[in-house]
């Protein structure tokens, strides 16, 4: 419903914020439409490894040659980031994190 599902956060990039085994309910983005907020976090596609998904947060933007991009970094000093990647395009975000929640069980 309205592209909502979970992840399950795996690694300590993120930590405090979220942590290695916390749940999060994720939203799909609504398309080109959809504003990439500062500060928020978001599910993005590791631009080196096709096929795994990272969560790091939006630190900037920036317009470069008429393309929006974006700066993003994990809440860790030692992630692996934009610090090392540079700005990414808007097709490399996948989902929004919208609440961490505890999973029964």
């Amino acid at each position: 419903m309205f592209g909502f599902s979970t992840v399950k956060v795996s690694g300590s990039s993120m930590s405090p914020a979220y942590n290695q085994g916390d749940w999060l309910l994720v939203r799909g983005l609504s398309g080109k439409e959809h504003t990439l907020k500062i500060g928020s976090v978001y599910l993005i596609q590791d631009p080196n490894r096709p096929g795994v998904a990272l969560l790091k947060r939006v630190k900037e933007s920036r317009m470069e040659h008429g393309v929006l991009r974006y700066w993003v970094e994990g809440d860790l000093l030692e992630s692996e980031d934009s610090r090392k990647w540079g700005w990414l395009e808007r097709d490399k975000f996948l989902k929004r994190v919208m609440l961490r929640y505890r999973k029964g069980g």
